[in-house]
């Protein structure tokens, strides 16, 4: 199967996410099949949920559908880096590879901050792709906040 990049999917449930006045982070989770099975973007305003992360709704729909807490084999594009409860979330569910586009130094739980993979309590660790899209990840977020100031 070839590589496809569901980057430009992540962006657009992100663009989504913006324009319900959500935090602009989309997610597409990918069966290993290569077919899509969720995507969405934040919903923590609309749904009054502050878990309702775009990488936790998709987990939840696909989990849902497949009648399965876990989805080994299947990939996580996001267009932030996860905090550390989406990535323990990302763990506990087994995803197989997390691409992710802007870096999130503050509250990012991957490569910074909580590190979650990194911990020896973890039982699931993912490959990890960063910076996939990340200025156009970034240019969205950065858009986003300063209209807002």
């Amino acid at each position: 199967m070839p590589f496809t990049s569901h980057m430009p999917a992540a962006l657009d449930q992100a663009r989504a996410a913006a324009l319900r006045g959500e935090v602009p982070v989309g997610a597409v989770l990918v069966d290993p099949a290569g077919r899509v099975a969720a995507a969405d973007g934040n919903r923590t305003i609309q749904l009054a949920d502050p878990t309702a992360h775009a990488e936790i709704l998709v987990l939840r729909a696909a989990c849902a559908a497949a009648s399965s807490p876990r989805l080994p084999g299947y990939r996580l594009w996001v267009t932030l880096e996860p905090c550390p409860m989406c990535a323990a979330a990302i763990s506990a569910a087994r995803i197989e590879t997390l691409y992710y586009g802007a870096a999130d130094p503050r509250m990012g739980g991957v490569a910074h901050g909580a590190r979650v993979f990194s911990h020896p309590q973890c039982h699931h660790r993912p490959e990890v792709h960063g910076g996939i899209a990340a200025p156009e990840a970034q240019a969205l977020l950065q858009r986003f906040f300063a209209e807002r100031r």
